[in-house]
């Protein structure tokens, strides 16, 4: 499995063609996978893409062009997802949380509510016109652990109903007229590389379900298996064996005669990670006591796994090559909890690009894009690769032989301007000079002469006498 859907020359191309920092998805990328799992399962496997993972409306519209199912989360991502062309029991809904105006929407589009408790069930039996069909959500007490625990697990959890507190709700769940029953949904791990390990809790689901029915007459059509199917995200992490797990699958459903119904799966990150890279150019380097800061367009506001988990993100320096060295990888924000990562990278410049693979999955979706009020980033469809347009070239000049070349035609002597002929000034005008525009404007004309008065006589005084003291 390929850690970037696009190689750097692409990358460059859609770094020129579109502003950074941005997100672009791959058509292809995310086709290849759907089709890989989709072949290795049994067909009693229905698939049902985690919406939270990444709701981008082309790549939804894509997996329900190849039959997938939708697991969805919130009121918000039910209205997304009933804009699709869905069959009826295409989509599910989940959440610890749901509220009276959310369930409503799900039964209006004909969703399979998987219930978290009795407050669920309740608000269900009230807003049902009609008998209707639900999974119950348990938290099991065993299964796969997750190295970092983001939604499975077996300590205490907000999801689910308690396995242990499971008989005394279906005892309850009987004296309701509208809800009925009829699945069971459990979701014990996360990223999940091991098909072994995934297995493993599947067939601990798979014989629960079977003491359930057994000793409380319940009858399953569907058991969710939940997602958990994991992908590397770095070199030396092996991606998870689909052929073992489907392989493993099977054998399952053959081992458990009595459970003839579909099972469910939930992937998210397996189907949508591989088709997205993050695309930022590096604003500063900084060096700090020991330690090389790479300063990005984007960070925690774009990318917050790292910051969750603990793991970055595949990247790359794209175009660059040369001895690496560690780097820590920082977004803009004005926070110290900006981080995506330490790794290793060449030596890098302002303007160089950065590419981050994986981010298909838990990406833009799940960050924290209002915070410190920075420009989003585009994310962008991409139907097919792009390549950068190459500059123009200047055409090669003639090899070089004895034969006398010809002078090469000189060009057309440029034409002269024609002069414009002014008309024969009239007799009785007088020809206007020609004004020099470095010599100084013209005074203008002096008044007429006022007609002169004869001067006046001015009277004569005798000369004053010196005064006495």
């Amino acid at each position: 499995m390929s850690l970037f859907a696009f190689e750097d020359a692409a990358c460059r191309a859609l770094a020129a063609a579109h502003p950074t920092p941005l997100f672009a998805y791959s058509r292809a990328m995310a086709s290849r996978q759907f089709q890989h799992l989709r072949g290795a399962l049994p067909a009693r496997v229905q698939l049902a893409f985690a919406v939270k993972a990444n709701p981008h409306p082309e790549l939804l519209k894509l997996f329900a062009e190849l039959g997938a199912s939708f697991d969805c989360a919130s009121g918000g991502e039910l209205h997304r997802v009933g804009a699709l062309p869905l069959a009826s029991g295409q989509v599910f809904y989940a959440g610890p949380g749901k509220r009276r105006e959310e369930l409503a929407l799900a039964l209006a589009l004909g969703a399979r509510v998987q219930v978290e408790g009795w407050e669920d069930l309740l608000h269900l039996e009230a807003l049902a016109e009609q008998p209707v069909h639900v999974n119950l959500r348990v938290h099991p007490a065993t299964g796969a652990e997750e190295r970092n625990r983001i939604i499975g697990g077996t300590g205490p959890s907000a999801f689910g109903v308690d396995e242990e507190n499971v008989p005394a709700l279906l005892e309850r769940a009987q004296l309701l007229t509208q809800v009925r029953i009829r699945g069971l949904h459990v979701f014990a791990a996360s990223n999940q590389r091991d098909a072994e390990a995934l297995l493993s809790t599947h067939r601990m689901v798979l014989e629960l379900a079977h003491r359930l029915q057994q000793r409380h007459g319940l009858l399953l059509e569907q058991i969710d298996l939940g997602g958990g199917l994991g992908v590397p995200y770095a070199p030396e992490e092996a991606p998870l064996d689909v052929n073992a797990l489907g392989q493993g699958l099977a054998s399952l459903l053959a081992a458990h005669a009595w459970f003839t119904g579909r099972l469910i799966l939930e992937p998210g990150r397996f189907l949508a990670a591989p088709c997205g890279v993050y695309l930022a150019r590096v604003v500063r380097v900084k060096e700090s006591r020991g330690t090389r800061f790479v300063i990005l367009e984007g960070g925690i506001n774009h990318l917050l796994r790292p910051l969750l988990t603990g793991q970055p993100f595949p990247v790359k320096a794209v175009g660059k090559t040369g001895t690496t060295r560690p780097a820590t990888l920082t977004g803009p924000l004005c926070t110290s909890l900006d981080r995506l990562g330490d790794v290793h990278l060449p030596e890098l410049e302002p303007g160089d690009l950065v590419a981050f693979g994986m981010t298909g999955a838990y990406g833009f979706t799940e960050a924290m894009a209002p915070f410190l009020s920075h420009p989003a980033p585009a994310e962008i469809w991409v139907e097919t690769p792009p390549t950068l347009t190459p500059p123009p070239t200047t055409p090669p000049r003639p090899p070089h032989t004895n034969t006398p070349q010809k002078p090469p035609t000189p060009p057309p002597p440029p034409k002269k301007k024609k002069k414009r002929t002014k008309p024969p000034t009239p007799p009785h005008q007088k020809p206007k000079k020609k004004k020099n525009p470095s010599s100084p404007p013209p005074l203008p004309p002096r008044p007429p002469p006022s007609p002169q008065k004869s001067p006046k006589k001015k009277k004569k005084f005798p000369p004053k006498k010196p005064q006495k003291n």
